[in-house]
Formats: C-alpha cells, structure tokens, sequence
C-alpha cells in the first residue's frame, strides 16, 4: 500500500491578472520507509509539490492521498490535525525556538499537538538526543551549537511525535558538503531505525545520488524518476 499518490496534481497562484501555474499533471506513488528527492533549478515546483504533500496548501485539481487519507478535502483544522498526527518538518533554516534549550526544541511538538504524558515525553526526546548524538548538548540553546548540530537537533524534532512521514525542503542548504552529507546520513539512519519515510527537496547534484529514488521536477512538471538505492558520492 503507497503512502503517497499524487494524480494529475495541478497547482495554479493567481497574481492579480496573471495565473501563475506552479505544478502541471504531477502524477507519482511513494511507498512506506522511502527516501525520496525531489530535484529541480529554483521554481521548478519542489517547494509547491511538498507544501501540498503536507497539507500546508492544497491542489487546484488533482487528488493526492497521504496516509490514506484524502487530503484535499481537509479543512483548516482537520490539516492541522493530521499533520500533527502523520508528518514531521525540517527546515533549511532549522527554525528551532532561540529561547529555548535543544531539549525543549524536540520536546516542542509534543506539547503543542499531541497530549503526551511527561514521562512518555521524556522517553521520546531522550531516545532521539541519543539517536542524533546530541544527549551532551541537551542543555545548550540553539546559538550555542554549530549549524550542522541545530539540523540534527531539527531531525529529532521532526521525528519525537512518530510521523509515518518527515518533509524536509532543501534541508542542505546552509551546510557545508561534510556537514550536509552528516545530515544525509543521518535522515537515512533514522528512516532504517524509525521505518518513517523521508522526502526532502535540494538542487544540490552531490546530495541528490544520496537518494534512493530521486523525482526530478521541471517547470512544474515531473521529467523523471530514478531508482539509485542511494548509493551517492558521500
């Protein structure tokens, strides 16, 4: 059973006059535990495809089904719901809470969509400060750790309320090629232990071979898919 099934996605903006189309007939299925890419120049439709994969818009036409579920008639609060529910987010920009500790930043989601008893919430960030190596900085706010350890910081974050789905949108960005194959390798050894299944967007060609399956998108539309296994350069 898929995880993912976008038919005929079509996503259309309207600025003032002009209809800008930013997806065109997308059509692809996504298995359970998969670590997928979505390449493309700046406009080609990343962005757009993985914000309608995780209910942050919706499609013009089209269906797409996450987890079984018909999202593109989900309300405002029934999105919500089910993001808190099925998906996990990681950043470019990491979008940790300055304010609070790097425990606090994992612990975050589970207060504020999912009703989590404290010890079961302790249990959880423990186990993924442990499992991204950073048990010793749990303590340390966000401006006190290197920008690979506030991605891994965003992995475990991502992953403390047990998505069937993480979407990471160019999640290399602002890493070094070290660092960024870190992360990489860090999201592919969290998708083995966790079984979740990882989609991230990246135009950068040396993390792209790090995918499994890699979608490239052009002008909004799908050109082609490649099965590599991940075996990349990193």
């Amino acid at each position: 059973m898929s995880l993912i099934v976008a038919e005929n996605i079509q996503k259309y903006y309207q600025v003032g006059e002009i209809r800008v189309t930013a997806l065109k007939g997308v059509s692809f299925e996504i298995e359970p535990s998969s670590f997928v890419s979505f390449v493309g120049p700046s406009g080609s439709g990343k962005t757009t495809l993985l914000n309608l994969i995780g209910c942050l818009d919706k499609p013009t036409d089209g269906k797409l089904t996450v987890a079984d579920t018909d999202v593109l008639h989900l309300d405002r609060k029934q999105s919500a719901s089910f993001r808190g529910s099925n998906i996990g987010f990681i950043f470019q920009d990491f979008n940790l809470i300055p304010v609070l500790t790097v425990y606090e930043n994992i612990e975050y989601p589970l207060l504020m969509v999912q009703s989590v008893p404290a010890s079961e919430r302790n249990k959880r960030v423990n186990t993924l400060l442990d499992a991204v190596g950073m048990t010793d900085q749990k303590d340390k706010y966000p401006d006190q750790i290197s920008g690979g350890q506030k991605q891994r910081v965003a992995v475990a974050r991502a992953l403390v309320t047990n998505p069937k789905l993480v979407l990471a949108d160019e999640p290399t960005a602002n890493l070094d090629h070290k660092t960024a194959y870190m992360v990489i390798d860090l999201m592919k050894k969290m998708r083995d232990e966790f079984n979740t299944t990882f989609l991230f967007s990246t135009h950068d060609q040396k993390i792209v071979g790090e995918a499994e399956i890699i979608f490239t998108l052009e002008d909004g539309e799908l050109k082609g898919k490649d099965v590599t296994g991940g075996k990349g350069n990193g």
